[in-house]
């Protein structure tokens, strides 16, 4: 018992990219080595089925306790943050639409996947998208139905915020920190999984899939690099009506970096929130909006979503016309904002986001595991983009009521330009 101890200790203490990166080479190399072997095979079926069981129920508890726990004690301020954080996450979506239709993607999947009967217009999709969303709230957990899901967890958060006791609420934040722990001891164990689904698919398809993979890496990095450098330093100008960049700059040095290598907005909490100490930002305000931050402002997120959603679609063969796209992009969107704070949790919201199109959870799933098989690279710059986003609209938030208050910027911003004077 003892040695079994010590091994796991030493298998905690690795970090988890490594470990991911050693079960891709392993699953390479044995591919070649025994290609007729059955059991690594199992493995990736074991990981995307506890990923199955467990999605669900994640995201229900997840939005639940988010809605039945939120304040309603803040001012304006709170509130532009979370029009920033929600109005970028939306332009994600919308620029990887844009992005997924230039630069079309296919996956080879885990296992064949069957050709998908296209939805025959506009008013199938959305009559498919209203008949999902009001399924009944427990066919849409053993089913696996997000749309309901989504729904369900929404109305009965509100109803909790407005009528439980606050044991109750508390009971369902411990809850849902409680699922949340098991997500992460199973993401703990996605070296096994990923292992497994390398094995599968080099062994069936041959090490070409990994151009396949590669182009939907340079995809998604470049989308979030665009939205990174790009769309959020123009959202900061228009409302600072300054340079952004020093501001956009020590966001990413400060909190995306960290954010980076730990896969996680939720473990970066504290790094954020020191972060906005330092930038000089109210704590009643940021105290709240950090932590909201971690589950609601997922830009990147909604980039993978959108770009794995699409690329399923072009794999199974259903015919995405753009505005059917950008229907789907808002649902990114708001799948997006339920996404998990651990490694990897906007991957379990793929599936919610294939619904749209009609394509079977079984399919989804294995997308989610291709999504897992990149996710050293993708996961990595998506958690960067996330958690330093958090900090950079909150800020945002507070420098504008500054703005409009005759009040100087921080000299790291302001030093090399004149000061800004309050508009008539």
């Amino acid at each position: 018992m003892i040695i079994i101890k010590k091994i796991v200790e030493k298998y905690n203490n690795i970090s988890l990219i490594l470990r991911i990166f050693v079960g891709i080479v392993i699953g390479v190399i044995l591919a070649f080595v025994i290609p007729d072997a059955g059991w690594p095979a199992t493995l990736g079926d074991l990981f995307v089925g506890a990923l199955k069981a467990i999605a669900p129920v994640l995201v229900a508890v997840l939005v639940m306790s988010s809605l039945c726990s939120g304040s309603a004690k803040l001012d304006k301020r709170f509130g532009m943050v979370i029009f920033l954080y929600l109005i970028t996450t939306l332009i994600a979506a919308f620029v990887a639409v844009i992005a997924s239709f230039i630069f079309p993607q296919t996956m080879v999947l885990v296992s064949n996947a069957s050709k998908q009967a296209a939805p025959e217009g506009l008013s199938e999709v959305m009559h498919n998208l209203l008949m999902n969303i009001v399924v009944n709230p427990v066919q849409g957990m053993a089913n696996a139905n997000y749309l309901g899901i989504l729904l369900w967890a929404v109305v009965i958060g509100i109803a909790l915020k407005r009528a439980a006791a606050d044991t109750t609420k508390t009971m369902l934040v411990d809850i849902s920190e409680a699922v949340s722990q098991a997500v992460r001891w199973i993401i703990n164990l996605a070296p096994f999984g990923i292992f497994g689904l390398v094995y599968n698919s080099v062994s069936s398809n041959g090490v070409e899939i990994f151009a396949d993979y590669g182009r939907i890496v340079a995809l998604l990095v470049g989308c979030m690099l665009f939205v990174s450098l790009v769309i959020n330093p123009v959202i900061v100008a228009i409302c600072l009506r300054c340079n952004p960049y020093p501001l956009v700059w020590r966001c990413l040095k400060e909190s995306g970096l960290t954010a980076f290598f730990t896969r996680s907005s939720a473990a970066n909490i504290p790094v954020n929130m020191e972060l906005c100490e330092k930038l000089g930002l109210d704590e009643d305000v940021y105290s709240v909006s950090i932590p909201l931050g971690a589950t609601i402002n997922m830009d990147g997120a909604a980039i993978t979503i959108t770009i794995m959603t699409l690329a399923a679609a072009h794999t199974v063969g259903v015919s995405v016309d753009i505005p059917t796209a950008f229907i789907m992009s808002v649902l990114a969107a708001v799948a997006a904002c339920g996404a998990s704070g651990v490694a990897g949790g906007s991957l379990l919201l793929i599936p919610m986001a294939c619904s749209l199109f009609g394509i079977s959870n079984d399919i989804a799933m294995q997308v989610v595991g291709v999504g897992f098989i990149i996710g050293v690279i993708q996961d990595s710059v998506e958690t960067a983009l996330n958690s330093s986003g958090d900090v950079l609209f909150a800020a945002t938030a507070e420098y504008y009521a500054w703005r409009k208050a005759g009040r100087k910027l921080p000299d790291f911003i302001s030093k090399k330009h004149k000061a800004i004077k309050t508009e008539d």
